[in-house]
């Protein structure tokens, strides 16, 4: 059975200058002192003025979900964020929870894959999704109605570069024979693949095909026991053993009358969370900015976790 595990969002982004990033650093510390399982950050690298289609599920969205920054908000690459707090941190897991990785040419993301995967130790995770927004897919040059196609074939290209000596790929618009990336990811067969998506047919196939795990989204992430049951009926009809493959929940957090986080009530959807299926529990947090106050919070709400979990 695999055992649960408890990650954070880091918040690497804001509507307005922060005026410096430290204490985003600074909680990525102290989740590592503190034994959170996985950090994750999110991805995007450029914003249009109409951000409705974030609430919109047939544009890519979340239903009734709204844009936290608006277009001129401050957003930290995730690739550059993650590699930086490698060098500061030793054994939490490193991920991107989403990267919108077809805006990213695809050789040259394998490379900063590896790269990162090889100086953190092994401690990469790859969470991809198509994203909402067609402005991002304008400014990059790429055709927003084929980002599923796009997504499929990076994650093609960073397969075969993670996993071949001398690599070869013929695909739409790309063809390469005899290459060669070193150096390879550290983790065998390479960085693992989360997929974020709703259960639907290019979703699921593209889950069966690459993930080692599930992010669920929008309807599906509201209701992540419905959803687990319709993805493991969606990927073992591919062929894929369901139990195979992780899934991301977020525990929905509780909020104190003073605005803040309850984590100890947060914590009480734990158990039925993990007896649906969810590996990896998303908790919501509000630490103090200073580093031992922090540490401090993070290892009571990481023990509470366990206890939950077991």
């Amino acid at each position: 059975m695999t055992v649960p595990q408890c990650s954070i969002m880091l918040r690497t982004f804001a509507a307005d200058d922060p005026g410096g990033w430290d204490p985003v650093v600074d909680l990525a510390r102290a989740a590592d002192a503190a034994g959170v399982d996985r950090i994750v950050v999110s991805d995007h690298v450029v914003f249009g003025e109409r951000l409705e289609a974030y609430g919109d599920p047939a544009r890519g969205g979340a239903r009734g979900g709204r844009q936290p920054t608006g277009p001129d908000g401050h957003w930290l690459d995730p690739l550059t964020t993650l590699t930086y707090v490698a060098g500061l941190t030793e054994r939490v897991r490193l991920g991107t929870n989403i990267l919108i990785a077809a805006l990213r040419r695809p050789v040259t993301l394998a490379k900063q894959l590896a790269t990162m995967d090889v100086l953190s130790g092994g401690r990469v995770d790859l969470g991809v999704g198509v994203g909402w927004q067609e402005e991002e897919y304008q400014a990059a040059g790429l055709d927003f109605a084929g980002r599923g196609r796009l997504l499929d074939q990076t994650l093609e290209v960073c397969e075969v570069l993670w996993r071949e000596q001398s690599a070869a790929y013929s695909g739409e618009g790309l063809e390469f024979a005899r290459i060669h990336q070193m150096p390879k990811p550290q983790q065998p067969g390479g960085v693992p693949v989360w997929v974020s998506g709703t259960v639907n047919p290019r979703a699921m196939a593209r889950l069966a095909r690459f993930g080692a795990g599930w992010i669920p989204w929008g309807d599906d992430a509201e209701d992540v026991a419905g959803g687990i049951a319709r993805m493991r009926d969606a990927v073992a009809a591919l062929g894929r053993d369901p139990a195979a493959i992780g899934v991301v929940g977020n525990a929905p957090p509780v909020r104190r009358t003073d605005a803040g986080y309850d984590s100890a009530a947060t914590l009480d959807a734990v158990p039925a969370m993990v007896a649906a299926g969810v590996t990896d529990v998303r908790l919501t947090v509000a630490p103090p900015r200073e580093f031992a106050a922090a540490r401090d919070v993070l290892t009571e709400l990481v023990a509470g976790f366990r206890s939950a979990a077991s």
